[in-house]
């Protein structure tokens, strides 16, 4: 059997990622807490995390700085993921999730992160250059932390020619990489709102947002297009095909790390060999099992392969 492709995540803008519960939420009240959770967050970080749960290895690389950094090292050793740390300014940032028990309403606070400066941006490159594997995956995933150029995502990719990349942003980098495309992107992931804010236009039906994730692969943005359409399903496409696979319906508890999980399972299933068929149905269950879990958590392996059959895709 031919071993897995290599698959590299980067997170520049990691978070100590706190999750809690309040019975409500008043205006100028001290909001007594429940007792909090603690999980390493950021897109790749998530990502890297997410393909282990799948049974999948990945090396994750992390941009860490001072005590929260190192506390942030720590839960990504208990979470057994393989990583190396990279030097970042100032602080690792902290985010703070808390639910309303009340209404179940979920309220998510998310700190900028450290600026960058020219310094930093230069460690990054020094490791992804002797990090990167030829013929393996590469996912740049998660915001960018202040300091940053709008096209550092190029950049990045620029520095690995040989790995096949997949880029999963949103806001300007978004915008950037869209008006210049990545050199050789393989995957550009998005959701359907960030899909129509490039258009300008709402994207009512899954054969719209084809067309829409079509045309962008024949201007030459990426060789492959994602789009998520949310609760509906999720829609790929290439140059000559076009495939959507339903989402399984499932009791949403908590969105975060959805995304982050669809990538995984995205991913995985490509570095394994599988089809955009299967990797696209894999992606979507991964998805929903990350929305049944409770706030940071991420998918769990066993909601993901009894949700998988109903990940059906279908052409569109």
């Amino acid at each position: 059997m031919t071993p897995p492709a290599p698959i590299l995540t980067l997170t520049l803008n990691p978070a100590l990622d706190m999750a809690t519960e309040v019975a409500e939420i008043i205006p100028g009240h001290k909001l007594r807490c429940g007792e909090p959770l603690l999980d390493p967050g950021g897109g790749g970080l998530n990502v890297s995390r997410a393909i282990r749960a799948l049974g999948g290895e990945s090396l994750a690389l992390v941009a860490l700085g001072g005590l929260s950094g190192d506390r942030l090292a720590g839960l990504i050793r208990q979470a057994g993921v393989t990583f190396l740390s990279i030097l970042g300014p100032g602080e690792t940032r902290t985010s703070l999730s808390v639910r309303e028990t009340a209404t179940g309403r979920q309220y998510r606070f998310m700190l900028p992160g450290p600026i960058w400066g020219k310094a930093e941006r230069e460690r990054v490159f020094t490791l992804l250059r002797a990090t990167a594997r030829p013929g393996g995956f590469s996912v740049i995933s998660g915001s960018q932390p202040p300091g940053m150029p709008v096209g550092f995502a190029s950049e990045l990719a620029e520095a690995m020619p040989d790995s096949r990349t997949i880029l999963d942003t949103s806001g300007k980098p978004l915008v950037e990489a869209v008006k210049r495309p990545v050199p050789g992107l393989e995957i550009l992931r998005m959701d359907g709102e960030e899909a129509e804010s490039l258009t300008g236009d709402p994207l009512t039906s899954r054969e719209e947002t084809a067309d829409f994730a079509q045309s962008l692969v024949r201007q030459g943005v990426a060789r492959k297009v994602v789009v998520a359409r949310g609760a509906d399903g999720n829609v790929l496409a290439t140059a000559d095909r076009r495939i959507f696979a339903r989402a399984p319906q499932v009791a949403v508890k908590s969105a975060v790390g959805a995304g982050d999980s669809f990538v995984a399972g995205l991913v995985l299933a490509l570095a394994r060999g599988q089809s955009d068929d299967e990797a696209l149905a894999l992606a979507g269950a991964a998805a929903a099992a990350a929305v049944m879990t409770e706030a940071t958590q991420l998918c769990r392996p066993e909601d993901v392969m009894r949700l998988l059959p109903q990940s059906v895709v279908t052409a569109v």
